[in-house]
C-alpha cells in the first residue's frame, strides 16, 4: 500500500465535513423564531467525537437556531485552529470587507438552508444561488445547500451556470424510486460534470430508506464522481422531538460512534476511496 492511502494519513488529515457546535444559551442566544431547540454540544465534546472517529480535521456548519449570528461558530474555529473550517449563514447586508474577514477566520462557504424552514420556493433558491455565488467567487468559497431533492433538481440549470461549486447536504435528500427520474439524471449530471459536491451524511434524515437503499445510492454516486463526494457525521445529530414546543430542548438522536464508523466502512470499502473522500476532496474544497 502506498503512503497516499496509509491509515496514518486518514487519521491525521481525514475530515468530518458536517458537524455543529451549540454553545451556552446565555453567551450565544438562539433566534426566537427557531423551529427547535438543541442542547449544548461543546468544542470539547466535538474533539472527543473526532478522536472517536479517528479523524483530524472538521468542518463546522452554522445551525439554523443561530440565524446569521455566527459568533459561536467563529469562537469554535478559533479554539480548534488550523484543523477546522466553517460554513456560515450570512445576512445579505454583509460587506465585501466583512466577507474577507470571515475568510481569514476559516469560513469557506455560505449555507442556504431551505429544508429546516420548509421553504420550497424554487425561485427564491435560484435567486439566492446567483446572488451569493457572485459575491463569494473571488474568495474561492462555495455554496452549501440543504433543500428537498426535487427543489435542487429544479435548480439544475442555475447551478450549472454558477462560477462557484455547490455542496448538497445529506445525500441531497435522495429519494428511492423504481425507475430513474429526470430529477435523478439531472443531479447525477451535475455531479459528473463537477458542478456539485454531495455529502455522504445523515442517512437517518432519509427515514423511508433502508440501509441497503442508501448503500445503492452511495454506490451510484461513487460510480458517477468520487472526486466530488464528502463524508460527514452530522454530529451531534440534531432532532426535532414530536410534540415539543420549539423552545423546549429536543434530545439529540442516539447515534453511536461505532454506528458511524460501520456505515462509513460500508460506503467506502477500499483505502483508496477512504483517502479520496476523507482526505483529498475536503482538503481541496475547504482549502486546508
Amino acid at each position: 500500500m502506498s503512503h497516499l492511502v496509509s491509515p496514518h494519513d486518514v487519521v491525521a488529515w481525514g475530515c468530518d465535513t458536517h458537524v455543529h457546535v451549540i454553545g451556552d444559551t446565555m453567551q450565544y442566544p438562539m433566534v426566537l423564531d427557531r423551529h427547535y431547540t438543541p442542547g449544548p454540544a461543546s468544542v470539547a465534546e466535538l474533539q472527543k467525537h473526532l478522536t472517536g472517529q479517528a479523524l483530524g480535521r472538521v468542518v463546522i456548519v452554522q445551525p439554523s437556531v443561530y440565524g446569521t449570528d455566527n459568533q459561536c461558530l467563529l469562537d469554535a474555529l478559533s479554539a480548534l485552529g488550523a484543523k477546522a473550517r466553517g460554513i456560515a449563514v450570512l445576512s445579505e447586508t454583509i460587506t465585501a470587507s466583512e466577507l474577507r474577514q470571515l475568510d481569514a477566520r476559516g469560513i469557506r462557504g455560505v449555507r442556504l438552508n431551505f429544508e429546516s424552514s420548509a421553504n420550497q420556493q424554487i425561485d427564491q433558491l435560484q435567486t439566492a444561488l446567483k446572488n451569493w455565488s457572485s459575491r463569494i467567487e473571488s474568495l474561492g468559497w462555495h455554496l452549501q445547500v440543504y433543500a428537498p431533492f426535487e427543489m435542487i433538481a429544479a435548480c439544475a440549470h442555475t447551478i450549472r451556470t454558477l462560477p462557484t461549486p455547490v455542496v448538497l447536504d445529506h445525500l441531497a435528500l435522495w429519494p428511492v424510486t423504481e425507475r430513474r427520474t429526470s430529477a435523478e439524471r439531472a443531479l447525477i449530471q451535475l455531479l459528473t460534470q463537477g458542478h456539485v459536491y454531495i455529502k455522504l451524511s445523515a442517512s437517518y434524515r432519509l427515514p423511508t430508506l433502508s440501509a441497503d437503499d442508501v448503500k445503492k445510492i452511495v454506490y451510484r454516486l461513487l460510480q458517477a464522481q468520487p472526486e466530488h463526494l464528502l463524508w460527514g457525521s452530522d454530529w451531534p445529530h440534531t432532532n426535532r422531538e414530536p410534540g415539543l414546543h420549539h423552545h423546549s430542548v429536543s434530545r439529540y438522536r442516539s447515534i453511536s460512534p461505532t454506528q458511524l464508523i460501520h456505515e462509513r466502512a460500508q460506503w467506502l470499502e477500499t483505502p483508496e476511496l477512504q483517502h479520496q473522500v476523507l482526505v483529498v476532496n475536503p482538503a481541496k474544497l475547504y482549502h486546508f
